[in-house]
């Protein structure tokens, strides 16, 4: 079932991609994770589930031609949006991979700095899954996780799961991996329990404005509910629409909650990995 987590995300995520653009945050918390390394010219960096690039570009701009950024991720359709910004850009420096990050071979202690922007939840052992990253990171080196806080794109989730119920009541709560882990102490136990260092940690609140009620469904298309939406029939999914809409318009609702986490961890000079690789 956990593996089903993984598999439900590379599927919805790649549905998804095509509406990312649209949705300005991906970016904004993207960069902020990154301005929160401090990276430096010349450094490397590994983004696991790094999707359209939201952190791995601008990772890539702060590490200069000298630096090297490696995004992985399970989506080709979001790594190919990827691919064409970074050609937009101009950064040769930043390669995109399809690969697993729990599966990846890379090598232990390679890397200067670890992001993983919205990801961690989607891994069946978020412990054993911040292990792995940890150990990626080289001594004097930096992790990096990013969640989303608690009542992600409230008030409008609820009416959401509303309209679906009215559908298919069995897809309600379904899939929302993104709750696993929402507060600044999980987050932090998180980084204990997988042997890290204890991480910074800063609690960010947000709001995504709602220009009109029919910006709520490019949320929809553009998030983890593209999971739910693509389990409901064509019909139905016009049906969830129209309804989610309209409970919107009617509660007059003009923006939804964004808040998010931010963990940062410094792995000691003097540290070494001892053990068997990941």
């Amino acid at each position: 079932m956990a593996e089903d987590i993984k598999a439900a995300a590379a599927a919805a995520y790649a549905a998804a991609a095509d509406h990312f653009d649209a949705l300005p945050f991906w970016e904004r918390f993207g960069r902020r994770t990154v301005d929160r390394l401090g990276l430096r010219p010349g450094e490397r960096v590994l983004d696991a589930c790094c999707g359209t690039g939201a952190s791995a570009l601008p990772a890539a701009r702060r590490v200069g031609p000298h630096g090297t950024v490696l995004g992985v991720d399970l989506s080709e359709p979001a790594l190919a949006l990827a691919r064409a910004k970074a050609r937009e850009r101009g950064l040769s420096n930043v390669e995109f991979r399809v690969a697993d990050v729990e599966r990846v071979d890379l090598a232990p202690e390679h890397f200067d700095a670890v992001v993983c922007v919205f990801g961690v939840f989607f891994l069946p052992d978020m412990v054993a899954g911040v292990r792995r990253l940890w150990r990626l990171v080289r001594p004097g080196g930096r992790l990096a996780v990013t969640v989303w806080g608690p009542r992600l794109f409230e008030p409008a989730t609820g009416e959401f799961w509303a309209a679906v119920g009215a559908e298919r009541p069995d897809l309600v709560g379904g899939f929302h991996p993104w709750t696993r882990v929402t507060e600044p102490a999980a987050l932090a136990d998180l980084f204990t329990r997988a042997g890290a260092a204890a991480p910074a940690v800063v609690a960010e609140a947000g709001t995504h404005p709602l220009a009109d009620p029919g910006d709520w469904w490019t949320v929809v298309l553009g998030t983890g509910y593209r999971a739910t939406v693509a389990r409901l029939d064509p019909e139905a999914v016009a049906r969830v629409r129209a309804a989610t809409v309209a409970r919107v318009e009617a509660r007059a609702i003009r923006e939804v909650e964004t808040n998010v986490v931010y963990a940062v961890a410094g792995k000691p000079s003097g540290a070494r990995h001892i053990g068997p690789r990941p």
